[in-house]
C-alpha cells in the first residue's frame, strides 16, 4: 500500500465542528432515547492530541485490507508517537513510502502486509528504514 498524498491537519472553525450523537448508535434495535441532542463536537480535539505532529495521509493499494485500510482511505498519522511492535505505521523503506504493520522479531524488522496477496517486507541489513509516523485512525469511505 502506497502513500498517495500527505496533508497537514490545521484547525479550522468552520470545518472541524460537527454534531455529535449523545450515545453510541446500535446496529440492531433502535432505542427511543436516541433523539437527545447535546450540541456540536470539535473533531480536531476529539481525534488529535498534538496537531503539530499529526498529518492526514491518503493511501493507494490493497495490501492493508485485512487491517481495515482500503484503497483511497485517509489515515490520521501522529509523528510524535513511538512505534512499537504491531503498530500500523507509515514507513520509508529505501526511499519509498509505505503503510504496513511493524513487526519487531528476533530475526529483525518486518513490515507486514495485511493481505494474502502481498508479501511482507523483510528489512535487510543494508536497507534504510525510517518510521515516518504511527497510524492512529482510518477514515474509511462507505
Amino acid at each position: 500500500m502506497r502513500v498517495d498524498s500527505l496533508q497537514i491537519l490545521e484547525p479550522s472553525a468552520a470545518a472541524s465542528t460537527v454534531l455529535l450523537a449523545p450515545v453510541a448508535v446500535p446496529c440492531g434495535y433502535p432505542s427511543p432515547a436516541q433523539d437527545y441532542y447535546d450540541g456540536p463536537l470539535d473533531l480536531t480535539s476529539h481525534l488529535i492530541k498534538d496537531s503539530a505532529s499529526t498529518f492526514l495521509v491518503r493511501v493507494t493499494g490493497d495490501s492493508m485490507e485485512q487491517a481495515g485500510i482500503s484503497d483511497g482511505d485517509e489515515l490520521i498519522v501522529d509523528r510524535a508517537r513511538t512505534p512499537k511492535d504491531m503498530s500500523v505505521v507509515v514507513a520509508i523503506l529505501d526511499g519509498e513510502l509505505t503503510v504496513k504493520r511493524l513487526r519487531i522479531t528476533s530475526g529483525g524488522v518486518v513490515l507486514q502486509a495485511e493481505s494474502q496477496t502481498h508479501p511482507d517486507l523483510v528489512v535487510g541489513e543494508l536497507s534504510e528504514l525510517e518510521i515516518w509516523g504511527v497510524v492512529i485512525k482510518c477514515i474509511h469511505n462507505v
